[in-house]
């Protein structure tokens, strides 16, 4: 389902109570991920320093530790926190309605 440039993706039943999920939204691979605070928030899923899944990842408060080497993003930005990783990921807009969550994704690949 789709309404104004926003693709259903999940409840929030769905996802862990803080954590993330992979999930994919127009062939894209994003992660879900669901702060201490309950902030949901949608970033893409692949590192961009080894070309692995984030959503297997770690959580730290705003950031997300991807588990081979350990680079960290934040995921409000998108930018790199922590190295070996230097390039930022797309961070997508998430909105939710009730119990239902809803990302519009970025242009940024």
């Amino acid at each position: 389902m789709t309404t104004e440039g926003f693709t259903y993706v999940c409840r929030l039943d769905e996802l862990p109570e803080v954590g993330a999920a992979l999930a994919e939204i127009e062939g894209r691979r994003v992660s879900i991920v669901r702060t201490e605070d309950g902030a949901v928030h949608c970033v893409d899923d692949t590192c961009s320093h080894a070309n692995v899944s984030l959503s297997e990842g770690e959580l730290d408060g705003c950031t997300l530790e991807c588990w081979l080497h350990g680079s960290r993003f934040d995921l409000r930005t998108g930018e790199p926190t922590g190295p070996p990783a230097i390039t930022p990921i797309a961070v997508h807009t998430v909105r939710t309605e009730g119990d239902d969550v809803f990302v519009a994704l970025s242009e940024e690949l």
